[in-house]
């Protein structure tokens, strides 16, 4: 559908036209004002609508190009034009061509609802590790998947509890997002947090009294990082300048590996951000959307999109502040976990795959849940000491 704007735009080049053809009276100037105003109109329209100067800036410099060529061929009609009762000169009508190709919109479609994220459930499944002492290997045994969310829609982005006792969760009900705990001794689920915005990427805060979450503010578009009181009080912010956010992770109690929004035009990006400096050290360009911690390491990893088909999971060391490729992806995958024995977990489609990176070794298949009904593995969670898992799947 057409904008109230570019509808009147149209009338008026209509008019405009037929003006042209029948250009004898005094009417003629009476069209051509009158659809300067109503032009006049849905210009200022356009301009209180925009929700950004930058937008409309580029906007305004996509319709140049179209625009000088309008005028010019405007120009020589006008320059033909002949009126008895009034003589209008170009410079009365250009102004009216310029407002209206400024508030032409019609190359812009309306805008549509986003589509809702896909209906995900959360599995965990039990985890065992048998060592191999003459081989100087272990052996992943996995049990059945278990399914721990029972609402049928979008339950994404799993987080243990450092006690293994509990997952952190976000679910999406009534088209918001909140944060929800699974407690797995009792199989209860608890709502955390309860609020207008919509709450993602629930973490642990190394004060272990807070979680820190994504929060998609009131206005619908602003994405900042927040933390909310395990003992139910009031949400703060935590990081006031730095949005969009995407992804985060603690690294220590003040470092921030921070997942950023490119905007239009522009890569994701990674950066490093000390909560007591306020300072941020930027990495790479197009990240993945996980950061995990490298077990026993004062490392972080990272997935780098560097081009198509060439994703790596990468390390950053904090002391020596060096990126140091790991070891390549599984094809499109970007989603992966860290076992406490320095094993690499990644799955697609209904298996599971594992590696020790930095040892020449490949990806091998160690579970494959296709008979439990899983279709579709995407994220990935460990519990701290390895013995379960948590898989989003479809």
């Amino acid at each position: 559908m057409l904008s109230i704007s570019a509808c009147s735009v149209l009338i008026f080049e209509s008019a405009f036209c037929k003006a042209i053809n029948c250009a004898n009276s005094a009417f003629t100037l009476y069209l051509l004002l009158r659809y300067l105003a109503l032009l006049m109109m849905t210009f200022i329209e356009t301009i209180i609508t925009q929700r950004e100067g930058r937008a409309q800036g580029e906007a305004i410099v996509r319709r140049i190009i179209p625009l000088i060529a309008r005028l010019a061929a405007c120009y020589t009609d006008i320059r033909h034009m002949k009126l008895t009762s009034h003589r209008i000169k170009a410079v009365y009508v250009l102004p009216v061509i310029i407002v209206a190709s400024l508030t032409f919109r019609a190359q812009t479609p309306s805008p549509t609802p986003a589509a809702a994220p896909p209906a995900s459930d959360i599995f965990i499944v039990e985890v065992k590790t048998k060592l191999d002492r003459k081989e100087r290997t272990d052996e992943l045994k996995f049990g059945e998947p278990k399914k721990i969310t029972d609402f049928a829609g979008y339950n994404n982005q799993p987080f243990f509890m450092p006690d293994g006792h509990g997952i952190l969760y976000t679910s999406i009900r009534n088209k918001q997002a909140d944060i929800y705990r699974y407690d797995i001794q009792t199989g209860a689920t608890t709502q955390v947090t309860n609020t207008p915005e919509s709450e993602y990427s629930p973490t642990l805060m190394p004060d272990r009294k807070n979680i820190s979450v994504v929060r998609v503010e009131a206005d619908g578009k602003t994405q900042r990082l927040w933390k909310f009181p395990l003992d139910g009080g009031a949400p703060s912010l935590i990081l006031e300048n730095i949005k969009p956010v995407g992804y985060h992770l603690w690294i220590d109690d003040h470092a921030l590996a921070l997942f950023v929004l490119g905007g239009t035009g522009k890569p994701n990006f990674l950066e490093i951000y000390d909560t007591r400096t306020q300072k941020s050290e930027f990495l790479v360009d197009n990240p993945g959307r996980v950061l995990r911690k490298v077990p026993n390491q004062n490392k972080f990893s990272f997935v780098h999109k560097i081009a198509e088909g060439n994703w790596e999971i990468k390390a950053f060391d904090l002391h020596a502040h060096t990126i140091a490729s790991l070891i390549a992806t599984l094809p499109g995958v970007e989603d992966y976990a860290w076992l406490p024995n320095g094993k690499l977990l990644m799955a697609k489609d209904s298996k599971l795959f594992a590696v020790v990176p930095l040892t020449g070794g490949k990806w091998e298949e160690v579970a494959d849940f296709s008979k439990a009904g899983i279709k579709r593995i995407t994220r990935l969670a460990v519990s701290s000491n390895g013995s379960r898992i948590a898989m989003v799947a479809q």
